[in-house]
């Protein structure tokens, strides 16, 4: 099917310059079709070096608590109380 035949021409919201957070972007294009801007839009090529992994252990529901509930004492996120449990720091 080619481009303009046949289709009254789609109205479109103007495609902002740049997004002001990650966010706003997200809603952006949440509520609008990027083949409706595929005219202003480039290629582009990029790398991706992911270096980081997370990984899922199952743990009793009343641990976990226990151990945010250290965790938000002491300032640390849970994540941050579980590595330093698990490399053996001592922790008060």
């Amino acid at each position: 099917m080619q481009k303009g035949k046949g289709k009254s021409a789609k109205k479109r919201d103007i495609l902002p310059e740049e997004f002001r957070s990650i966010s706003e972007a997200a809603n952006f294009w949440d509520n609008h079709d990027s083949i409706d801007y595929e005219d202003v839009v480039e290629n582009v090529d990029f790398q991706v070096d992911i270096k980081r992994r997370v990984y899922l252990v199952p743990i009793a529901g009343q641990i976990l608590d226990d151990l945010r509930k250290k965790a938000r004492a002491q300032g640390l996120s849970t994540e941050t109380m579980v590595n330093l449990l698990l490399m053996g720091s001592p922790l008060t």
